[in-house]
């Protein structure tokens, strides 16, 4: 049991390594502080391994095409393209907004979108539904993995250890753009470059998803 743990672990690495995973680990982790990037990849992860194990399981009981399972790639690529849309939609009417400040001796840097500097929960929403939805197109390959290791049976053990795998990747990943936001994005310009860049590859690689 422990080698089939061992191997589901690896698959979730393996499986982050996505282009349109880090795409959309990129996209909301921009602009963000430390506390909040390992907060939205975390909920990020969780709800993908919560989205492969659920669907998972209704495909052990219940036979789904593989014509049917693969629009679970366009359900994927098109939550990309649509991110990318509405980030370059927040550059292009100039709703991307910084803010600096002084606390305990520190300077602080705050991005947000709109026009007023509001407080609210929406980004933590968006990314664990966000990985619900990109969960679905990731079922086929865990099926398969799980087929190699343990007859296809899933459980939670599994799942948990698929999530701690993609959480790994996705938390190192998001260290990597905290590093780019606490060095590089410290003026309105290059917040909007960085945004308008994760707007053009989120597009390119949904683009890429469908037709490929």
């Amino acid at each position: 049991m422990e080698l089939s743990l061992l191997v589901i672990f690896w698959y979730g690495i393996l499986h982050a390594f996505g282009p349109d995973h880090l795409t959309a680990i990129a996209d909301f982790s921009i602009g963000k502080n430390k506390k909040k990037t390992l907060f939205i990849t975390s909920l990020f992860a969780i709800g993908h391994g919560l989205s492969l194990f659920v669907f998972a399981k209704v495909l052990q009981s219940v036979a789904i095409s593989e014509k049917i399972l693969a629009y679970g790639d366009v359900i994927s690529a098109t939550v990309i393209i649509a991110m990318g849309l509405y980030l370059l939609f927040m550059v292009a009417t100039d709703r991307i907004q910084l803010h600096r400040h002084m606390h305990e001796n520190k300077e602080h840097i705050h991005i947000w979108f709109g026009r007023s500097h509001e407080h609210n929960n929406v980004d933590n929403t968006s990314s664990f539904t966000l990985g619900l939805l990109m969960g679905i197109g990731g079922v086929r390959g865990m099926l398969i993995t799980l087929g190699a290791v343990q007859g296809g049976a899933v459980d939670f053990t599994m799942v948990g250890a698929f999530t701690l795998g993609v959480m790994l990747i996705f938390v190192v990943f998001g260290m990597l753009i905290l590093y780019l936001n606490q060095n590089f994005l410290s003026n309105l310009k290059n917040v909007r470059r960085a945004f308008a860049t994760a707007g053009v590859i989120s597009l390119v690689v949904g683009t890429n998803i469908l037709i490929g």
